[in-house]
């Protein structure tokens, strides 16, 4: 049993199909019936539309939005059509070409094909979920004998459309069927390349031509060069000298600056520091030399001292006063009143006070109110005086005087002592103060010398860095002469390094040298040298972008060549097939004629035409260009008939009963040559009756062996053949619906 190419095909808003609708195809025979107008011939449109039909009119409409689901009554407007065929591809027959021409083989179990259209007249062919080109699509069909012409589909009144084809358009539809029509897309592709090849070599010439001039002008300045090719040398030879010797001097020089400032720099780093730590060090003398300042402080404090030491005085005055006073009033005797001893003390305290502060102001005034004071004490000390118990007191406060004379007196001696040891120690401070003055003097001389000594390394290291900025300028100078040296010799330049020389410092020398090669350079310029190098590369350039266009006029040479030998190639090997092809077909056609009409016969014939057309001469000039006259030689097919018991063997001189059993022979016999996966028949039969019909069903089973059938009838023998049958209708929304039904399993339901 044959193994069903095709599996299934996909629907979803196509023309009456509103929702997705899904048909298997596991059958070698599935029919499509139902009402007319029930939609059934847009399942086969739907397979048009996926294979990449591009005529409207064929799937009558007249733009892609007719393909889109118009709506009803209860169901919307779609906004998209969308179509999807699906094959077996488990023995990976299916292929694509690439742009070399090779097939390559789709590492896919599935091949899908998905066509969608938008409202806004937008396509796109999907294949396995990937986006791509029509061309790829009719590329990838035609790889197992499905064309563009779609010589597969035959619908209802386009039966015998190979028989009112012209022989050349009938020619073209018997190539695909037989599977050449990849050989003529490669024709086709070859054609344009040979054109493409063909006008890139006309370019290429012509840019070679607009070359040449430039290239001659090149190659006289090129000669130009070669000239100065002496100088040069002799202009190398001198830069090697002098720079080999200018390189030995600088090195030199970096050698004793780099010396220099280091030996400076560190001497200078030693001077600070010696001066840093002498600053230091003299602070802290500093520091300990302000012996001055604890003079000023213990002169300060002697002179403290020697006011405390009046003060003692005076309160010793004041004791040795009260004692003698003390000691005179006990040998006085009063008549009438006794003055105890305690009350004479507190007076006298009392008249001391007031007196104490009295010889502190200087103010007359106040002076006399203070003896007021005294003048009120003494009137009321002799009011109170009194004799009781005066012996008694006088003894006591004459004893705690004595005690508090000694007292004021060790007090004395002590600050005397102390205000002693102060004047000893501020002469002491004072002899060593002088001494340190001197000592600080000295210090200061030589802190003075090293500060010389840092300025004039300073300065020193400043002249180094001045040496330095001469002999940056001079390094400067020195790439300066290697870079416009590189300009006049290239990298000659810097083979110097390796030069071989005996340095002397000998200024007039290098001067000279110096001179030699300013004198060189200027002659080198005076010959153009300035542009030399460019002229060089330029010339270089243009050599090498001439040459890559003769090689590029050899290999499109080569190219067209080899177009033309496999365009050659080609069409003999389409002309060879495709007579081999005819003479199978033609037996094919005569069976199925026989069987068709029980005898007669029917065959293919080739039909040469002339015709004459005129052509351009590409390899010649515009202005020799003439019109050439060629024949061409173009090979058409006609169909010659002879219906048993009639003498008609002309097409039109048939019925169109005869002429639809005609072309459905005639494709009957193209299928089983080269059997496309599956034929697509719409209503084919519609015409025959009762007995043809079975010989009808005997053919299609016949060729169920080869290929699958798709058939859309109304003949119930045609029914009979199917293995499932789809019913198509209109349901109550407005919408094509499918019904499926196994013709084996109905009929055991049936039993």
């Amino acid at each position: 049993m044959l193994s069903t190419r095709l599996k299934s095909l996909e629907i979803n808003g196509f023309k009456s199909f509103s929702k997705k609708t899904v048909l298997e195809f596991q059958n070698p025979i599935v029919s499509i019936v139902g009402p007319n107008g029930s939609g059934k011939s847009n399942v086969v449109e739907a397979i048009r539309f996926v294979l990449g039909e591009q005529s409207m009119k064929s799937m009558r409409g007249s733009k892609g939005e007719d393909m889109i689901f118009k709506g009803s009554k209860n169901l919307s407007k779609g906004t998209r059509a969308s179509v999807a065929i699906y094959f077996d591809n488990s023995d990976h027959v299916f292929k694509l070409s690439n742009e070399a021409g090779e097939n390559i083989n789709l590492n896919y179990d599935v091949v899908s094909i998905s066509r969608e259209v938008y409202a806004d007249g937008l396509n796109k062919y999907i294949l396995n979920g990937s986006e791509t080109r029509l061309k790829d699509i009719h590329n990838l069909l035609s790889s197992v004998n499905i064309g563009a012409s779609q010589h597969h589909i035959i619908s209802q009144g386009e039966a015998d459309r190979i028989l009112n084809a012209n022989p050349k358009d009938r020619r073209e539809m018997v190539e695909e069927a037989l599977g050449l029509k990849i050989y003529q897309y490669r024709i086709k592709e070859s054609a344009k390349k040979l054109e493409r090849t063909e006008i890139n070599i006309k370019e290429v010439t012509m840019l070679r031509r607009e070359n040449a001039p430039h290239l001659n002008f090149l190659k006289k300045q090129m000669e130009r060069l070669e000239k100065a090719k002496e100088m040069r040398f002799e202009l190398s030879l001198l830069y090697q000298e002098y720079l080999k010797k200018e390189s030995i001097y600088i090195e030199n020089e970096k050698t004793i600056v780099s010396s220099d400032k280091k030996r400076i720099s560190w001497e200078l780093e030693n001077t600070e520091k010696e001066l840093k730590e002498m600053e230091s060090r003299d602070g802290r003398e500093k520091e300990e030399s302000e012996k001055e300042k604890e003079i000023k402080i213990l002169e300060k404090k002697r002179f403290e001292m020697s006011g405390a030491k009046s003060e003692i005085e005076r309160k010793l005055g004041r004791i040795e006063a009260m004692i003698e006073v003390s000691s005179r009033h006990r040998s006085i005797e009063y008549r009438d009143t006794a003055v105890p001893v305690k009350r004479v003390s507190v007076f006298l305290q009392e008249i001391e006070s007031i007196i104490d502060d009295a010889i502190l102001k200087d103010d007359l005034s106040e002076i006399k109110s203070y003896l007021s004071s005294v003048n009120e004490i003494l009137k009321k000390f002799k009011i109170e005086i009194s004799v009781s118990d005066r012996e008694d007191q006088n003894l006591d406060e004459l004893e705690n005087f004595k005690n508090t004379k000694k007292q004021i007196e060790v007090e004395l001696d002590n600050i005397r002592k102390e205000e002693k040891d102060i004047f000893e120690k501020i002469l002491m401070l004072k002899e060593e103060a002088r001494r340190e003055s001197e000592s600080l003097h000295l210090k200061e001389k030589e802190r003075f010398n090293i500060r010389m000594k840092k300025q004039e390394l300073m300065s020193s290291l400043d002249m180094v860095r001045i040496k330095e900025d001469n002999l940056r300028r001079q390094i400067e100078s020195f790439d300066n002469e290697i870079k416009e040296g590189s300009v006049l010799i290239g990298g000659d330049i810097l083979l110097y390094r390796d030069f071989n020389v005996s340095y002397t410092s000998n200024k007039m020398e290098h001067e000279e040298l110096k001179r030699k090669i300013e004198k060189i350079k200027i002659r080198l310029e005076d010959t153009g040298l300035d542009r030399g190098l460019e002229v060089v590369k330029e010339y270089e350039e243009v050599t090498s972008r001439d040459a890559f266009l003769a090689k590029e006029i050899e290999d499109l040479a080569k190219s067209i060549e080899s177009i033309r030998t496999l365009m050659a190639e080609l069409k003999e090997k389409i002309d060879t097939e495709f007579k081999e092809g005819v003479k199978k077909i033609n037996v094919e056609f005569n069976n199925f004629f026989n069987l068709m009409f029980g005898g007669g016969s029917a065959h293919l014939s080739l039909l040469v035409e002339n015709k004459k057309s005129r052509k351009n001469n590409p390899e010649e000039d515009e202005e020799t260009e003439k019109d050439e006259e060629e024949i061409v030689f173009e090979q058409g097919l006609d169909i010659d008939v002879s219906l048993p018991q009639k003498k008609v063997k002309e097409l039109n001189a048939l019925s169109g009963g005869e002429r639809s059993l005609t072309s459905i022979a005639l494709l009957f016999a193209m299928s089983q040559v080269n059997p496309p996966p599956f034929l697509v028949l719409d209503e084919t039969d519609a015409a025959l009756d009762e007995a043809n019909s079975r010989k009808y069903g005997d053919m299609l089973e016949k060729l169920s062996k080869h290929s699958q059938l798709v058939v859309v009838t109304h003949n119930r023998e045609t029914m009979s053949r199917a293995g499932i049958l789809y019913g198509v209708t209109i349901g109550a929304d407005g919408a094509s619906k499918l019904l499926s039904v196994k013709l084996n399993e109905a009929q055991a339901i049936a039993k």
